[in-house]
C-alpha cells in the first residue's frame, strides 16, 4: 500500500518553521535555535510520512477460526487540532476467514495509518477498515488507547488521561459472546 498525498517540501517546511518560532519571539540567531527549524521540519516530516507496505496475506489452510489478536502495537500520530502528538497502543485482531494474515502486517498497518495529522476516532476506523477490506475476515477489531498531548500539556491539563476508541465488524460486533471475548482480550495485561 502506497500513501496518496501531495509531495512533500522540506525546504519550505523549514521556512515555514523558521517563520513560525520566530512569530513565538524565539531568538533564531542564538546558538542552541539556529538549526532547531530544520530538526523541526526533519521531525513533523518524519510523523506524517508513511513508509509502503503490502497486506502479505495466506491461505487458511487449516480452517483456523478463533479469534487473532496482536495486543500492544505502539502507535503514534499527531493531533490534526493542535499538531500535538498522541502515544498509546493499539490491539488489532480477526476472525480468519478464507485467508489469514502475516503478523508483522498488524504493526506496519498500524503505523501507516497513523503517519498523518488526524483525530483517534478516524485512525481506529481506518485500520479496521483496511483490515476488513484486505483480508475480509468473519470479523474485525481495533482498540487504541492513547494519551493526547494536546489535553494532557495544554489546555485541561490532565496528565495521564488516556482516550480509548473502538471499531469492530462482522462477528466481533454482532456475536455478543465474540465481542466479549475480543473486548475482554484487549483488557489484560500481558
Amino acid at each position: 500500500m502506497t500513501p496518496t498525498r501531495p509531495e512533500t517540501d522540506p525546504g519550505a517546511a523549514e521556512k515555514a518553521a523558521v517563520d513560525l518560532l520566530t512569530a513565538l519571539g524565539l531568538d533564531l540567531t542564538d546558538e542552541n535555535l539556529v538549526d532547531t527549524p530544520r530538526r523541526m521540519a526533519h521531525a513533523l516530516l518524519e510523523m506524517t510520512t508513511a513508509s509502503d507496505f503490502e497486506l502479505t496475506t495466506f491461505p487458511n489452510s487449516e480452517g483456523y477460526d478463533e479469534l487473532v489478536l496482536v495486543q500492544g502495537i505502539p502507535v503514534q500520530s499527531l493531533c490534526e487540532h493542535h499538531m500535538l502528538p498522541f502515544v498509546g497502543l493499539a490491539h488489532v485482531g480477526y476472525l480468519p476467514g478464507t485467508r489469514i494474515l502475516g503478523l508483522s502486517k498488524f504493526a506496519r498497518m498500524v503505523d501507516f495509518h497513523a503517519r498523518q495529522p488526524q483525530t483517534q476516532e478516524r485512525l481506529t476506523q481506518r485500520i479496521a477498515d483496511h483490515l476488513q477490506q484486505g483480508l475480509q475476515p468473519r470479523g474485525v477489531g481495533v482498540v487504541i488507547e492513547a494519551e493526547h498531548a494536546c489535553m494532557s500539556l495544554r489546555g485541561a491539563r490532565a496528565p495521564g488521561a488516556r482516550t480509548v476508541t473502538s471499531a469492530l465488524f462482522g462477528h466481533l460486533r454482532d456475536d455478543p459472546r465474540s465481542r466479549a471475548e475480543f473486548l475482554a482480550l484487549t483488557r489484560s495485561k500481558t
